[in-house]
């Protein structure tokens, strides 16, 4: 009985070393571009990003002025499916508007 005790004992403490792995976080950026309308971004940011109005407008502009803005930060499927939402977004309404994720 007592190797049983202590091999339950050295199992548990081993157990208790892993740590589960935290997924990898991804940035969802969009990309300026010439002729997508800043209302029209706007009203993505809050659709796809659950962003009030003020907040996707701060957004908007910093893809205007900088090229480029950061909508959120996901685990990888999340930022996938929101990239895709964008992208589907901006092809129905025939713009050009471009989404990427980024590993962080």
């Amino acid at each position: 009985m007592n190797t049983i005790s202590h091999q339950l004992e050295d199992t548990v403490e081993q157990e208790s070393k892993l740590k589960p792995k935290l997924p990898k976080n991804y940035k969802v950026i969009l990309l300026n571009d010439d002729y997508t309308p800043m209302e029209f971004v706007v009203d993505v940011i809050q659709k796809v990003f659950r962003k009030t109005h003020d907040e996707a407008t701060k957004i908007m502009l910093q893809i205007h002025t900088e090229g480029i803005g950061i909508c959120g930060i996901y685990p990888l499927e999340i930022a996938e499916t929101k990239m895709n939402q964008v992208l589907n977004l901006s092809k129905e309404s025939q713009h050009p508007l471009q989404c990427i994720i980024e590993k962080i």
